[in-house]
């Protein structure tokens, strides 16, 4: 059976390049016009991220975006060394099916944070902002 394959998806998705080499017995080398290896089909990275986490002298600090998200859909959590952050809901679609939104991420928490004054709030701009100060010590000058 033959089939008449274009050229690429259309509105500029994968390449039909980068799709088709997998389906043919050889691993790595050339595919028609096209110079074909595995790594063509790992996504670039594009060097975003929707979290941002930082710890100074002042404290622990994680931003998260979850502009997707209700707050009462999230659940921030400390277990052990880390400070777990779940998002999950339920979107209607048109008809009778239902999708479903998650997310799961992890932050270690660095020796020295106050983990007891952990706190979470959304902003109006729906960052999740977790922060804790670090632990007072005496020699900071400051009693515990």
């Amino acid at each position: 059976m033959d089939f008449i394959l274009p050229p690429s998806l259309p509105d500029g998705g994968i390449p039909w390049e980068k799709v088709l080499p997998p389906l043919i017995p050889r691993l790595n080398g050339i595919y028609g016009n096209y110079q074909w290896s595995p790594k063509l089909l790992i996504p670039e990275s594009d060097k975003t991220s929707s979290a941002e986490v930082n710890c100074d002298n002042s404290g622990f600090r994680v931003q998260v975006d979850v502009k997707l998200f209700n707050p009462e859909d999230l659940l921030v959590k400390v277990t052990g060394d880390f400070v777990e952050v779940q998002g999950k809901h339920e979107e209607k679609k048109d008809g009778a099916g239902v999708s479903t939104r998650q997310f799961n991420r992890r932050y270690r928490i660095p020796k020295g944070v106050d983990t007891m004054a952990l706190e979470s709030a959304v902003s109006p701009e729906g960052i999740l902002i977790i922060s804790a100060p670090m632990l007072q010590t005496e020699d900071s000058g400051i009693p515990t």
